[in-house]
């Protein structure tokens, strides 16, 4: 029988977690990424529902130590977790503090990466966007640059009557997983972003892993290029 997990890369693995419903009754698969660091210890990125089968797999990479919501919008199941793994660390990126008061959290996210995952993880925030702002990581080891909901990619089909309409012209199901026009839109700071996306650029990506839409494994660098074109060369 198929585990919950799959391995990604050196370090890194990936579960699919159920359907869930946002705004407008679009539906959206969930995905989170689980990291094992130098010493061990778990990086969780954007935990999906906590299941017993998708914990005594966890439990079998190592010891939880940081829960991570790589947005505002991405943190439906972080409390779970965090009565699961109350040992553990949750940090929170800007925005979410405010969205859950419910939740205490031990630090915020911001440009440089805490002390403890530094050499294993790299990090970025996207500011000046009024949907959200994200923080995207870069697993060294792996290669991988984990993007959130900046980068999305449905397969045809996926959504029904008008909803199929609006992720068309949304760019919700392009040719290859693509900047939402409305993420694009609600972009007030372009200069903050461009300059966040240029230090992603930098990295020597291999992957592109993102919560909707099946990873990017090949071109990774050429490929973040494209999907930011329309910033990067405004």
């Amino acid at each position: 029988m198929a585990g919950v997990l799959r391995e990604f890369g050196p370090d890194i693995w990936i579960a699919d977690g159920p359907t869930v419903t946002a705004a407008a009754g679009f539906h959206y698969p969930t995905r989170m990424a689980i990291i094992r660091l130098s010493d061990g210890s778990l990086f969780l990125w954007s935990p999906t529902p906590l299941a017993d089968d998708l914990r005594a797999e966890v439990d079998r990479l190592g010891a939880v130590r940081y829960l991570v919501a790589p947005n505002s919008l991405h943190h439906l199941f972080l409390g779970a977790w965090r009565q699961a793994y109350p040992d553990a660390g949750a940090y929170a990126p800007p925005g979410l503090r405010r969205k859950r008061k419910d939740l205490e959290f031990d630090g915020d996210l911001g440009d440089t990466p805490i002390a403890d995952w530094a050499d294993d993880i790299d990090q970025v925030v996207i500011r000046g966007n009024l949907i959200t702002t994200e923080v995207v990581f870069f697993h060294r080891k792996s290669g991988t640059v984990l993007f959130t909901d900046l980068i999305q990619h449905f397969r045809p089909r996926w959504f029904k009557g008008w909803r199929a309409i609006v992720a068309r012209l949304d760019l919700m199901v392009a040719a290859e997983p693509s900047v939402p026009r409305k993420f694009r839109a609600a972009f007030t700071d372009k200069r903050a972003a461009r300059a966040a996306i240029n230090r992603v650029l930098e990295w020597p990506a291999e992957k592109v892993l993102m919560a909707h839409g099946e990873p990017v494994v090949e071109g990774s660098r050429d490929f973040v290029r494209r999907a930011f074109h329309w910033l990067t060369d405004d």
